[in-house]
This record gives C-alpha cells, sequence and structure tokens, in this order.
C-alpha cells in the first residue's frame, strides 16, 4: 500500500490521546489526520477529514464510541478500531464478530497489527464491506454483555439521614463538577457524588436522554421542546426546570422523539 493510512483519534483523556497519537507518528504509513476529545466532535472530526480508520474510545461522554457509529452520516462511516480498559465480555464480543479493539494501555506490537489489519481491509473491498455489516451485530453484543443491573432506587445522603429515591421520580440529573444534582417531580433537589456517565449507564435509556454534556433528563417529564436561535433547543419538564440542549444532543431528539 502506498498512501499512508489517515487516522483519527477519539478519546476524552488528554494521555491517552496523545500517547496513541505519538505510537501511530511513529508509523512511516500512517498520517494522524485528527483529533477528538468527546463523542461530539469525534464524529465532526470524522465527517470533516474522512479518515481510513478511527480509533474510538468507548466510553466518552455525551456520546460515547458506539455512539458515533450510530450517528455518523450515512457513507462517512471509515474502519474502526475501538479502544477499551474494560472486561473480557466487552473484548470478546467484539473478537466474535471480526470488529478491531485496542485494550488500554495500548501496546505497540498490537497497535501495529490494527494498523496491518486496517491496510489488508482497504485493499480487499470485500473485507471493508464485510466490516461494516458486522459492526452493528458487535455493537449490540457489547451492549448485552456489558450491561449493567437496572436501577429503580438510588440512596441519597440528606444530613444525618439517608434518602431512598424512586428513579421514576427523578426529573433531571446536572453535572456539577465532582457532584450531581437531582431534581424531583415535586422540584426536590438532591445532590449526590457520583459520575454522570457511570449513573447513566445504569438507568434506563427508554426513560432518561442526555441532553447535553452534563445534562440528563426524565423522558416521561418532557412538556415542552422549544426551537432556539442556531438549531439549539430548550426543554421545559413538568416541574418547570428549563434545560439546554445541546446541537448534538438536539439532532438525536430530532430523530428520536419529535417525529411521530
Amino acid at each position: 500500500m502506498n498512501e499512508s493510512l489517515r487516522v483519527v483519534i477519539a478519546d476524552d483523556e488528554r494521555p491517552a490521546r496523545s500517547f496513541l497519537a505519538a505510537m501511530l507518528r511513529g508509523f512511516e504509513d500512517v498520517m494522524v489526520v485528527g483529533e477528538a476529545e468527546d463523542g461530539a466532535e469525534a464524529i465532526e472530526v470524522i465527517e470533516q477529514t474522512r479518515p481510513d480508520l478511527a480509533l474510538l474510545d468507548l466510553q466518552m461522554p455525551e456520546v460515547d464510541g458506539l455512539g458515533v457509529i450510530r450517528l455518523l452520516k450515512k457513507g462517512s462511516l471509515p474502519l474502526v478500531a475501538f479502544v477499551t480498559a474494560y472486561d473480557e465480555y466487552a473484548v470478546r464480543a467484539f473478537e466474535l464478530n471480526a470488529v478491531d479493539y485496542l485494550l488500554k494501555p495500548v501496546e505497540h506490537s498490537r497497535l501495529r497489527e490494527t494498523i496491518n489489519r486496517a491496510q489488508e481491509r482497504l485493499e480487499r473491498a470485500e473485507l471493508r464491506v464485510e466490516a461494516a455489516a458486522r459492526l452493528t451485530a458487535a455493537a449490540e453484543d457489547y451492549q448485552a454483555a456489558t450491561r449493567p443491573t437496572i436501577l429503580e432506587r438510588i440512596p441519597v445522603r440528606r444530613q444525618d439521614e439517608i434518602i431512598i429515591l424512586p428513579v421514576k421520580e427523578i426529573a433531571s440529573i446536572v453535572a456539577d463538577g465532582e457532584l450531581l444534582h437531582l431534581a424531583t417531580t415535586r422540584n426536590e433537589t438532591y445532590t449526590l457524588s457520583y459520575r454522570l456517565k457511570d449513573l447513566e449507564a445504569r438507568l434506563n435509556p427508554a426513560h432518561f436522554v442526555r441532553l447535553g454534556r452534563g445534562t440528563l433528563a426524565n423522558v416521561e417529564m418532557m412538556r415542552r421542546v422549544s426551537v432556539m436561535p442556531g438549531g439549539t433547543y430548550v426543554v421545559t419538564l413538568s416541574n418547570g426546570q428549563q434545560l439546554n440542549v445541546s446541537r448534538l444532543q438536539g439532532r438525536i431528539l430530532r430523530d428520536q422523539l419529535l417525529r411521530l
């Protein structure tokens, strides 16, 4: 293969991105054409640069690696190697579906294997078609293998008490640094020390939707969606709370919630 393999890296941890980029730049037959620090930026960079290969971290805020695949415009999907620090079940799911993966910390020799595999698929069109066809199946297997128990109640501390808060009564969850602010249907507010993406993974995705990098809303509590200048939205909940919607999540809302 005469031309350099054009690669995009997406990882919300800067050291991990820098580490991968440094290794890739050490390969004479590879060109790093873009980097992204989250899934939303990854979509933009991939659609702009049209790389041969995207190295996508599985867990990124707002839009994870699987979400990037789902939201890319038709025809923009490159070859994909997922990067993960997580369990053997996820790895096995991708292995069985012939999708490349890299375990953190990424080893130089393993990265070279991925590059070689990508180059082979680019040279053989039938392999690239096969890889794209198997990607959806791999994503479904991964989600099934790693899906945690769905929470129905969340224990939160208030002074000397532990409040058992039913998840169905939560209207919104907003991140503020290391804390999460949970607002209920009765406009009560509770504070929890937890990472938003970890809590999101344990909530029913049919009931909670991302509105932005640091905001989740209960779909059942959404009463009005107002279009704002620039193509963004503001969602009004049944408790009167108003929440801004990021441009990317607005696109998801249009596709999933605002059509009959």
